[in-house]
């Protein structure tokens, strides 16, 4: 799709509409995930998790659960996403046998003690922001588009993103947030793409640097699987407490 001359904002929207536009129609997928978790001192920690996501209408729907160490497993994130209003999260601990309802204004909070926030784990609909296309750039020798996007959400821990997104394949390749102070908070790079079923691409690696703590997250992605026949009863809260 040629984007050319356009005021800021609507291009802004139109590569953001494109990035959807061009990951439409995967249904459902599997993946499991290492989580790196790394001090500011370099102590690092790791925990191993199972994802499930299913593409809806209205908003995908997913579930992380986590599978090691033990002090953390069985423990579980359900996740509804929605274009037009806020997601709805669950926390699942065994420990304490409870599911806990994750608030909107909570949302911005620390995921499990990773340096992503509970609303980064959520589908990133296009009807979350708003759109501003910045400037052509190179990043590492790739021609890429640089926009920001504004989140609608006003309970949002971020008051804007920087998006770098290459221009061959509409892929996320960095990702700048700014709090609430409008200061530079993490920074978010993926790498290892592969692309699956000759159209969808998946990140296989993915490290958040947070600049105002010294820690960092980093997601190694694998065993992608699509089209598994997932439903809605698969997403369930039930299904949070009975996934093993």
């Amino acid at each position: 799709m040629p984007i050319a001359a356009e005021p800021s904002v609507e291009k802004g929207l139109a590569i953001a509409v494109e990035m959807d536009r061009r990951d439409a129609g995967f249904a459902d997928s599997a993946s499991t995930m290492e989580m790196v978790l790394k001090n500011r001192k370099g102590d690092v920690s790791t925990r191993k998790l199972r994802n499930r996501v299913l593409e809806q209408e209205e908003g995908n729907k997913s579930i992380f659960v986590f599978d090691d160490p033990l002090d953390v497993k069985g423990a579980a994130l359900l996740t509804f996403s929605y274009k037009t209003k806020n997601d709805d999260q669950w926390l699942y601990l065994p420990a304490l046998k409870r599911t806990k309802r994750i608030s909107s204004s909570n949302q911005s909070g620390p995921f499990m003690g990773s340096e992503f926030a509970y609303e980064d784990m959520a589908s990133q609909e296009v009807e979350k922001y708003s759109y501003s296309y910045l400037q052509d750039e190179e990043l590492d020798g790739m021609p890429v588009f640089v926009l920001a996007r504004y989140p609608v959400d006003q309970k949002s821990g971020y008051t804007r993103q920087l998006l770098w997104v290459d221009k061959d394949e509409y892929r996320p390749w960095k990702i700048e947030y700014y709090d609430r102070k409008r200061t530079l908070l993490k920074t978010l790079t993926f790498a290892d793409y592969q692309q699956y079923l000759a159209k969808y691409w998946r990140p296989h690696q993915m490290e958040m640097i947070n600049h105002q703590t010294g820690k960092s997250t980093l997601l190694k992605w694998d065993d992608f699987q699509f089209k598994n026949g997932y439903t809605e009863k698969d997403f369930s809260l039930n299904s949070l407490t009975n996934i093993r």
